[in-house]
């Protein structure tokens, strides 16, 4: 199966961009006739044919429409704190997008390494994890913005807090109900501060705790957002 985003679909037939035609010619070896799949971004799923084709043109008319293909019932942010090495926040990105996020905030926090973040190369990252992974819905990447404007903002539904300091907090699998839109903060590789966990309580958040093991911060994030996806499967 081969899709590609066309986030700018509005007629037919519609030309796909000069690097996908080169994809579709070239690396694909794609011809006349054959069929690919286009993705928006917005829900909608499209079935193409082929009509003309070359190196630096490609031509399909659209002859299916799948709208809100494969939506949630719920909504997923995870706001997170991108880690010092870029690589390990990019697969956070990939994986998260795979598994099934709507939205997802970088956040600049007291313990942060990272306080730069180029928000184009995300939109790269998540827009090749959503090809792979057939998602017609793109998440939605905010400009890294700070940790009190985020825990501040209003969120229809469950927030949350992730952090390994000491006291009683509950863990994830537990707290979620299917259908239940949850924000989820993940902090920085030195954890959140006892300030910002503070703020975060303040401002109707919940503690929780992603198991025993403590994990780095990309991975406690996939941990969270698989788990909210295995929590609506059921």
């Amino acid at each position: 199966m081969h899709i590609f985003y066309s986030p700018d679909i509005n007629g037919n037939p519609y030309r796909l961009t000069e690097n996908e035609a080169k994809h579709c010619c070239c690396v694909l070896r794609l011809n006349i006739d054959d069929l690919i799949y286009l993705i928006d971004g917005r829900g909608n799923f499209y079935t193409a044919k082929i009509v003309d084709l070359s190196t630096k043109k490609c031509m399909v008319d659209i002859v299916d429409i799948k709208n809100n293909y494969e939506q949630r019932n719920y909504k997923l942010h995870i706001a997170i704190a991108p880690t010092k090495n870029i690589d390990r926040f990019e697969w956070f990105l990939e994986k998260s997008t795979e598994i099934g996020i709507d939205e997802i905030t970088p956040i600049v926090c007291e313990h942060s390494e990272r306080q730069i973040l180029k928000t184009e190369r995300a939109e790269k990252v998540i827009i090749a994890a959503a090809k792979q992974s057939i998602k017609a819905f793109l998440p939605k990447i905010n400009e890294l913005t700070s940790f009190k404007k985020i825990a501040e903002q209003n969120f229809d539904g469950k927030k949350l807090i992730a952090h390994c300091h000491d006291g009683e907090k509950t863990l994830l699998q537990k707290i979620i109900k299917p259908r239940e839109n949850v924000l989820i903060f993940i902090g920085p590789e030195g954890d959140f501060s006892k300030n910002e966990i503070q703020f975060a309580l303040q401002n109707n958040f919940t503690e929780i705790s992603l198991g025993n093991s403590r994990l780095r911060t990309e991975t406690a994030a996939v941990h969270a957002c698989s788990t909210v996806c295995l929590i609506n499967e059921k």
